[in-house]
């Protein structure tokens, strides 16, 4: 029998869906009436649904398809242009990213994954606030360093006492939400029982890789970008690297793995491990 593959595009107003391999497309508006329109078209017998994520615009249409029991496969945009690419086809119009999105379901014969629950989906929304004063922090507190004026002085203090306070309460907001899901607060138990990881750390390790305790530690370690990609060909070796995965959760672990390397035991055994095998620390 032949697989039925979807590809949608998705945008803020509408979804521009292409059946695999027959060929036939359709326009759908981004809203409830669309969505059921929608899947009447797609079916039942459909093998994947796959589509890029694009901010909030495509958490209705994908949460109503979840409902419905279809296969969602959410794929990186990037590699998903590399595809097309690969293909050969450059033109980008929102039906031709809906064809393409289609064929390389197709091709590659991806798999569906569990979505974000609405919880995840909540605090992903609260960390992506919280990095945001992060930077905003560090750009006040920068501009500290420069101001002569006392009005700005002055203007800049209150800013950074605004932006403490709201961390605090974004922090006291994901915790509480955090332990209010069981699996999630055992998942938090868990990881700030390893020296060196606090709570802002193991929040973030919730937030941006729930598949974490359900992996095998190459997979982990692939998924956070921290596996040293080989560069090999012919008789020539070169320095492998990493590169790719989630720099959000790269970024959470760089600076606990620091102090890990000096106050954690078993982890330290391994950095000295590491080094005696000659290998080189890499930047997050």
């Amino acid at each position: 029998m032949t697989e039925i593959t979807i590809g949608v595009d998705v945008s803020k107003e509408a979804l521009d869906a292409y059946r695999f391999p027959d060929g036939e497309s359709r326009h759908f508006d981004n809203n409830a009436k669309g969505h059921k329109a929608l899947m009447r078209w797609i079916g039942s017998e459909v093998t994947r649904i796959v589509y890029e994520p694009t901010g909030a615009y495509h958490r209705g249409f994908e949460c109503r398809l979840a409902e419905a029991g279809l296969a969602l496969v959410k794929v990186n945009p990037r590699q998903a242009r590399r595809f097309a690419e690969a293909t050969g086809k450059l033109a980008k119009t929102d039906r031709c990213d809906a064809a393409m999105l289609a064929r390389m379901g197709a091709v590659l014969a991806l798999t569906a994954r569990p979505l974000r629950g609405a919880l995840l989906n909540e605090l992903k929304d609260l960390h992506m606030a919280r990095a945001a004063l992060i930077k905003d922090r560090t750009a006040a507190r920068n501009r500290a360093k420069t101001l002569t004026l006392a009005l700005l002085k002055r203007q800049n203090g209150e800013r950074l006492k605004q932006i403490q306070r709201h961390l605090g309460d974004l922090d006291q907001t994901i915790l509480a939400l955090i332990k209010t899901d069981p699996d999630l607060a055992q998942r938090l138990d868990i990881l700030t029982s390893i020296p060196s990881v606090s709570h802002a750390t193991a929040c973030a390790l919730i937030i941006d890789m729930p598949e974490l305790g359900a992996l095998q530690p190459s997979e982990a370690a692939s998924l956070a970008g921290l596996a040293p990609v080989a560069r090999q060909s012919g008789t020539w070796t070169g320095r492998a690297f990493i590169r790719g995965g989630r720099a959000n959760v790269r970024q959470a672990l760089y600076m606990p793995a620091l102090v890990a390397m000096r106050f954690n035991p078993d982890l330290k055994a391994k950095y000295q491990a590491l080094k005696a095998a000659k290998r080189s620390p890499s930047p997050p």
